[in-house]
């Protein structure tokens, strides 16, 4: 396996969400995903995939793994593309990003480059949520969005409603996420995360996928690490 640049989250590695959802792509329904180190770009990895666990090495190195597992967390009740669209106007990461050219929230990648998912806060104070439109080059023959980018999409939302309002440098270490139904090329999503937990180092979200029909189309939970 190997990452394209494209798809990165710090400049030299691969975009966690993106990455989780290349090893757990082999397992069905609920999948934990744990990151051991930044996976690196343009560079051969072997994915090895048996009935109960993925594994992604480099080389003698453990880079991720992947096991069935169980999500017991509420999603953020949705809200509407418009609502989701005023609030990614106050986008923390317009003024200040660490990562500015991540493939999933990087205000620095072009329109059908990057996803362009730019969470802001709610009035309420209580969520961030953000419009997404998947574009042709996320889609598989029959236009639907590919699982790896859903798993992108529901990735760095998590790290905007934690990390507030210090924003720490935080690297995604474990994602548990669902997938359901399908999406497709040029539907109207939003994308939503709460903050669970902060505890020391660890800060723990669930993010949310909404289709344009309202339906949830992705749920996961989230364990970041401040480094």
């Amino acid at each position: 396996m190997r990452i394209a640049t494209r798809f990165c989250g710090p400049p030299s590695s691969g975009n966690g969400g993106y990455t989780a959802g290349l090893v757990a792509a082999g397992l069905d329904g609920v999948v934990e995903v744990t990151l051991r180190r930044p996976p690196r770009l343009e560079h051969d990895m072997k994915l090895e995939l048996t009935e109960e666990r993925a594994a992604l090495t480099d080389g003698e190195l453990l880079v991720a793994e992947a096991r069935a597992a169980v999500l017991e967390v509420q999603p953020p009740t949705a809200v509407t593309f418009e609502r989701a669209l005023a609030a990614s106007n106050g986008y923390v990461g317009f003024a200040r990003h660490h990562f500015p050219g991540c493939f999933v929230c990087g205000p620095a990648r072009a329109t059908g480059d990057g996803l362009r998912i730019f969470p802001g806060m709610t009035p309420e104070g209580d969520q961030v949520v953000a419009p997404w439109i998947p574009d042709d080059s996320l889609v598989d023959a029959q236009r639907r969005v590919r699982p790896e980018f859903r798993w992108a999409a529901l990735d760095c939302a998590g790290y905007f409603a934690v990390a507030a309002p210090e924003y720490p440098i935080a690297l995604l270490g474990r994602m548990t996420a669902a997938l359901y139904g399908e999406l497709e090329a040029g539907e109207r999503c939003v994308v939503q995360a709460k903050p669970l937990l902060r505890d020391g180092r660890k800060l723990q979200a669930v993010t949310a996928l909404y289709g344009a029909d309202g339906t949830l189309r992705g749920l996961s939970r989230q364990v970041w690490l401040i480094v």
